[in-house]
């Protein structure tokens, strides 16, 4: 019976602390007290949900979910007051390039979103992506020209006006 005491206390500390911080181990107690609770089931549960109507409105309107290089429509959504994480993805050189995005379903479900918000969410991402190819279309692919391009882009003015009705809305934690 001892050695199981060893063997735990050892897995306790310094493996899962790290170290002796009393703000890590503050930190773990209360991640796992919240984890335990019928909120957070509740919460994650919408979280897979919201994903899952995300994903279906994007492949509804036939786009791949790992894809290709995602700087410009990350340029574009940036331009609109929106962050979307680099990601690394399946086949990337590494990840100092990453060719994907992160969409914050836990955020944006722990401000109060919905399956119908994240259909507007999606609407929102396909009609940047258009923009974004729209706009390398007509100035190419660099960088550079891409953000000539779309200072002066008229749609792109035309894209967040929608968007902020969603996020007013929102509660903010």
């Amino acid at each position: 019976m001892v050695w199981f005491e060893d063997r735990i206390n050892f897995a306790v500390f310094p493996s899962l602390q790290g170290g002796p911080h009393n703000n890590h181990t503050a930190a773990l107690a209360i991640a796992f007290k919240q984890v335990a609770s019928p909120e957070y089931k509740a919460y994650i549960q919408q979280v897979k949900k919201n994903a899952q109507a995300l994903a279906s409105v994007l492949l509804r309107r036939k786009c791949r979910l790992v894809t290709g290089s995602v700087k410009i429509l990350r340029k574009i959504c940036e331009m609109c007051y929106i962050t979307l994480n680099k990601s690394a993805i399946f086949g990337d050189n590494g990840a100092i390039s990453p060719g994907g995005v992160r969409i914050g379903t836990p955020a944006m479900t722990s401000r109060g979103c919905v399956e119908a918000d994240f259909e507007t969410i999606a609407d929102f991402l396909l009609r940047a992506a258009q923009i974004a190819s729209g706009v390398q279309r007509e100035h190419g692919k660099l960088q550079k020209d891409f953000i000539k391009g779309v200072q002066n882009n008229i749609l792109l003015r035309l894209l967040p006006p929608n968007l902020p009705c969603l996020l007013w809305t929102l509660e903010i934690l």
